[in-house]
């Protein structure tokens, strides 16, 4: 298993559903409705997850995934 998919398991596996973690509606989404965590407002939402890694997990795992190619 690539180490992408990996990380994309281990991301569903947190939040308990499969979604796409390259989809910003969907990340604020299940960040906001399974984990009440709201991220700060930046630029991008890559830098909102930068600002709030330590407040979760998955948050950590989210970004990683979202810069690997």
């Amino acid at each position: 298993m690539a180490a992408k998919d990996f990380i994309l398991q281990r991301i569903c596996v947190y939040a308990g559903e499969g979604f796409d973690p390259a989809v910003d509606k969907q990340v604020t989404e299940v960040l906001r409705s399974k984990f009440t965590i709201h991220l700060p407002q930046r630029s991008s939402l890559n830098a909102s997850l930068a600002l709030a890694t330590s407040d979760h997990e998955i948050i950590r795992l989210i970004l990683q995934y979202r810069t690997m190619k």
